[in-house]
């Protein structure tokens, strides 16, 4: 065992010799392979990022919420309108039957948007906000934490009171200096009174899962300024922890049959989504974004192994004469071996390393430049390493056994 140590030890130490001694070679063989693993970590992180805000946004929405809805969300190129043109948007009606015999529901709320809007206060303006006019329990649904003051009372709720919760980014137009609480904005033709801001939660990836640019009202204010019916709205479940969403779907698509007195011979005539249906066509987008980055990547590895490998053949050609004197004063071949091994699965370490802090480097640019952050997890550190001992190995093994094969005799002579 002590043997073994001192062989590894003293190739270590002929290999950072070499490279020492070779820093120009040194350098421009570590610049391939820093690029090649740069490229290959930069575009797993860039996927990885993207599928974070993904499946954040997704969250938002709800994991175990499900939405009864006149369009499904599984749309395409393929996607057939005309099926669904002429159906009826789920009603207030609706709401109120499956509220009273839903059995796996937690909570349920029902509530429409209407965009384009524009809120003011005296000189202050906000454009192209959401207003969002939802039944009370829809704060039991949704997300979003109240950053200051509160969420409408059921009371309010339910007489419809000229009241308002802003999101972020409008509170920030419309009163840059703060003091929102107990203002009067208008906003859908009415004079409303602000009693809430939420808490700054940042763009998103999808449309609408961000609180920041939408105004919350009570759906009885909302149902009284504007036709409801005809802004898409939604009835929305969050199921009981004791069920799946399947147990809930069956329910709820069984009771909104019976609601609507759908015959069995006819189809539905609304839709149930959940996040379910987003995340299988997430999951089918990123399985081929995972295959085009994985192919861009081999192809940047390759570029830098071949250019470990070509340095690696100079070095055996440069090192003859010397390799020639350590066999001839008794080195064994998997010494000479060992001694290029190490050589190159040292440059495609180092090379890894520095192709993983500039990852590192440009996401906290990417970070402080835009506020957006990168993920860079560290399974791409463990892989980075995997990956540069295995290029290293790979690169470095026709020249190291080329040097371990030559004659002694020969290997003088060659100076």
């Amino acid at each position: 065992m002590i043997t073994v140590f001192r062989l590894l030890g003293e190739s270590f130490g002929f290999a950072i010799s070499a490279l020492k001694d070779n820093r120009t070679r040194t350098f421009l063989s570590l610049l391939g392979v820093t690029i090649g693993i740069m490229t290959i970590i930069g575009v797993f992180s860039a996927v990885d990022t993207l599928r974070n805000n993904l499946e954040e946004s997704v969250r938002k929405i709800g994991s175990r919420t499900l939405y009864v809805d006149k369009w499904p969300w599984d749309g395409g190129p393929d996607f057939p309108w005309w099926k669904y043109i002429n159906r009826p948007e789920p009603k207030y009606t609706d709401y109120e039957s499956l509220r009273a015999r839903m059995t796996t529901a937690e909570s349920m709320a029902y509530g429409f948007n209407v965009g384009n809007s524009i809120a003011k206060f005296k000189s202050n303006s906000a454009s192209n906000i959401t207003v969002n006019a939802a039944t009370h329990d829809y704060y039991k649904i949704q997300s979003s934490e109240i950053a200051e003051g509160r969420y409408f009372t059921e009371t309010e709720s339910n007489v419809g009171s000229m009241v308002v919760i802003l999101g972020a980014t409008i509170a920030e137009g419309l009163f840059p200096s703060g003091n929102s609480l107990g203002q009067q904005i208008s906003l859908l033709g009415r004079k409303l009174t602000v009693i809430g801001v939420m808490k700054k939660e940042g763009s998103g990836m999808l449309i609408n899962t961000s609180s920041d640019e939408i105004a919350f009202i009570p759906f009885n204010l909302g149902r009284n300024i504007i036709n409801y019916e005809q802004n898409n709205p939604s009835i929305m479940i969050a199921v009981k922890p004791a069920y799946t969403l399947d147990e809930a779907e069956s329910e709820l698509r069984g009771l909104m049959r019976s609601v609507r007195r759908i015959s069995p011979q006819r189809e539905d005539d609304f839709s149930i989504n959940k996040t379910t249906l987003i995340t299988a066509q997430l999951d089918q987008m990123f399985t081929v974004i995972n295959l085009a980055g994985f192919c861009i990547g081999i192809f940047s590895i390759l570029v830098g192994g071949f250019g470990i490998a070509n340095i690696m053949f100079v070095s055996v050609r440069e090192r003859t004469n010397l390799i020639g004197i350590q066999k001839a004063l008794g080195a064994k071949n998997y010494f000479i071996l060992t001694q290029f091994l190490f050589e190159s699965i040292l440059l495609c370490l180092i090379g890894g390393a520095f192709g993983l802090l500039l990852v590192y480097g440009l996401a906290f640019l990417v970070k402080v430049a835009l506020g957006f952050a990168v993920v860079v997890s560290v399974k791409m550190v463990v892989i980075t390493s995997v990956l540069s001992t295995f290029i290293g190995l790979i690169s470095g093994m026709v020249p190291a056994i080329m040097a371990a094969k030559m004659d002694p005799v020969e290997a003088i002579r060659s100076k």
